[in-house]
């Protein structure tokens, strides 16, 4: 038997923020939670430790082989979880603000929440802007190549927008506070446009193709974690408009509203689909791989969205469904632990990865054919 034990790729800082968006769906619910607190602070130190174990793996990955970022860059599959890290120290930064003042104190938590933000968002920014670029300069894309995994590279502005909004009252009144607003409106925009572009390419593909390879069916579900952060983006960002923007916060607070609601009846409609085609897959078999941290953070962005707009409007059926999405996102939860778990034992040796470190790099030539 072949050992096809797990690599180190980008792809596993999806587990960082997956566990960190627990914390910040617990402590963003509409509603009181039982030891909801006490368990967002569990998840918030699960997320820092694994942060740091990543990080560690990666330095020590690089020790050894200086090359291995440029082969993974030259994956046209693996090359989009670039934009992973970047999210992983945004996630751990906004968990540290809702779920750390009562351990470390609200400035030390403060001070936390904007070193990730800034470090984050520059990196964020760079995954937007490079992963695309190499897509058209150094791939071979088939019709049938895109896939939910296309989204992460440029999914980080959006997270920088939603989590800055919770900054922009740390800054001077006037114009540092209103341009800070409107530089994560513009994160907000960059990701929006770009991500409803790739949510079509991926909704081509799986009408014109079909399901992609079993392994990389959970990376459908990514589309969520657009949509889901969109929603609360909108929602933080107008919840400071009215007292930084003057004239026009109030336009910004109500285009929370009118912009999250149909976006989230569309979002709802992504989740039944996603989940009877996993469904469908799991019945003709869901190898264990990294991609099932896919069940994780796209859905916690879904539960901030959905309890946003349940505190926007007052509505009890925003916040019974925001209740019923993070059973869903501790469900998802369990199960990737599950995976991983059984990938470090060596139950899924038989299944080789769909993301492997990247095909050996051929002299002169970078380009890799994805169907």
């Amino acid at each position: 038997m072949r050992n096809t034990a797990p690599e180190y790729g980008p792809n596993w800082f999806t587990s960082v923020m997956g566990t960190g968006i627990v914390a910040v769906a617990i402590t963003g619910l509409p509603f009181d939670l039982p030891g909801g607190h006490v368990v967002a602070v569990a998840f918030w130190l699960a997320a820092v430790g694994l942060l740091a174990a990543v990080c560690t793996v990666m330095i020590r990955r690089l020790r050894d082989d200086a090359v291995l970022p440029l082969r993974h860059l030259d994956d046209p599959v693996l090359a989009h979880f670039y934009g992973a890290p970047p999210m992983a120290i945004l996630t751990v930064g906004a968990s540290t603000m809702t779920a750390g003042p009562t351990i470390i104190g609200p400035d030390a938590a403060t001070i936390v929440g904007a070193a990730c933000w800034i470090l984050g968002t520059a990196l964020g920014l760079l995954s937007a802007v490079a992963i695309p670029y190499r897509m058209i300069t150094s791939h071979t894309v088939a019709d049938d190549a895109a896939s939910g995994g296309w989204l992460v590279s440029v999914v980080p502005p959006m997270v920088s927008a939603a989590t800055g909004a919770a900054l922009v009252k740390h800054l001077p009144e006037g114009q540092f506070q209103e341009t800070m607003l409107l530089a994560c409106y513009g994160l907000f925009g960059l990701t929006a446009v770009a991500g409803f572009l790739m949510l079509n390419q991926l909704w081509h593909r799986i009408i014109r193709h079909g399901l992609p390879a079993a392994g990389s069916v959970p990376t459908l579900w990514i589309g969520l974690g657009f949509l889901g952060q969109s929603i609360t983006a909108v929602h933080h960002l107008g919840e400071v408009a009215p007292g930084v923007a003057g004239d026009y916060g109030h336009a910004l607070s109500m285009f929370a509203l009118c912009y999250g609601v149909p976006v989230w009846g569309f979002t709802m409609f992504w989740l039944a689909l996603v989940s009877a085609l996993t469904l469908r897959q799991f019945r003709d078999g869901l190898p264990f791989a990294p991609t099932w941290w896919s069940f994780t953070f796209p859905v916690g962005t879904v539960v901030t969205g959905t309890g946003a707009l349940a505190g926007e409007t007052g509505l009890t059926a925003f916040a019974v469904a925001a209740g019923l999405l993070l059973v869903v996102l501790i469900a998802g939860w369990t199960a990737a632990v599950v995976a991983t778990a059984a990938l470090f034992r060596g139950a899924g040796q038989t299944q080789p990865s769909p993301y492997p470190s990247g095909p050996p790099r051929l002299p002169g030539h970078a380009r890799f054919q994805t169907s």
